[in-house]
């Protein structure tokens, strides 16, 4: 199993990839501290893993945005499972789609706060322990459009906190090697999720044609790769923008 007794906290896991990841990491065998906003959904994937027998989960819902929340999911793991092995810091939001010269500065700032302050919040959180501890792996999902945009309109804010994701992954990535901490971005193409179209036919498949695989991701397949950066498979890679695109890079570069 790759993440066998690993306990791994990941965010965004009411839905989407997040969601993909939490039930793939469990049949992995880790153990499991869930956040996201939707309490409802969050606690069915977690009845799902313990019920199901896939592994064992926690759930706590909130606002990524929120320090103290940041805090509480690491207290959480420690108090429910002794230690802090890994983290998928993988919620987020595109936000407003429209030139940035159109968009609010309240828009802007929501986007900046979900994508980008937040995963600052998550790393400061998760750090502290993991340094203690000697080891651990941080993996925040950015975006392909944060490191090769190729001029897609209306995603000024979007690239922007994807980009900075980016930046601040490198740099943590640079402060905590010594410390025995990989931290790595996850830079998904078009992923068949709520928020990626889906259930919209005509969406999907303007989408899956940008890309030159002519597809989009299931969600299962960038969860796969977040696995990766998690498990020890990937014990010399740090300060990685991981591609998981389709194809989309090559094709905007």
């Amino acid at each position: 199993m790759e993440l066998h007794r690993k306990t791994i906290i990941v965010t965004g896991a009411s839905s989407g990839i997040g969601a993909a990841a939490a039930l793939l990491f469990a049949a992995e065998g880790a153990n499991l501290v869930l956040g996201a906003r939707r309490g409802i959904e969050l606690e069915e994937i977690a009845a799902e893993i313990n019920d199901g027998g896939l592994g064992a989960a926690v759930a706590l819902s909130g606002d990524i945005k929120d320090e103290t929340y940041a805090q509480a999911l690491v207290a959480l793991a420690l108090a429910r499972f002794g230690h802090l092995d890994g983290a998928f810091n993988n919620a987020g939001i595109v936000g407003e789609m429209l030139p940035a010269a159109d968009m609010a500065l309240t828009a802007w700032n929501e986007v900046i706060a979900v994508n980008l302050t937040s995963a600052f919040l998550a790393a400061k959180a998760q750090i502290p322990v993991m340094k203690k501890q000697g080891s651990g792996s941080i993996v925040f999902t950015s975006s392909f459009v944060g490191f090769s945009n190729g001029g897609l309109p209306g995603m000024g804010a979007y690239a922007a906190s994807k980009a900075g994701q980016i930046g601040l992954m490198r740099a943590l990535a640079s402060e905590h090697a010594a410390d025995g901490i990989r931290i790595n971005a996850l830079l998904p193409g078009g992923t068949i999720t709520p928020a990626g179209g889906e259930g919209n036919a005509a969406v999907l498949d303007f989408v899956a044609n940008l890309h030159p695989m002519k597809r989009m991701a299931e969600a299962r397949e960038i969860a796969q790769t977040a696995m990766f950066l998690l498990s020890d498979r990937s014990s010399f890679v740090t300060g990685s923008p991981t591609l998981t695109d389709g194809g989309m890079s090559v094709r905007l570069s």
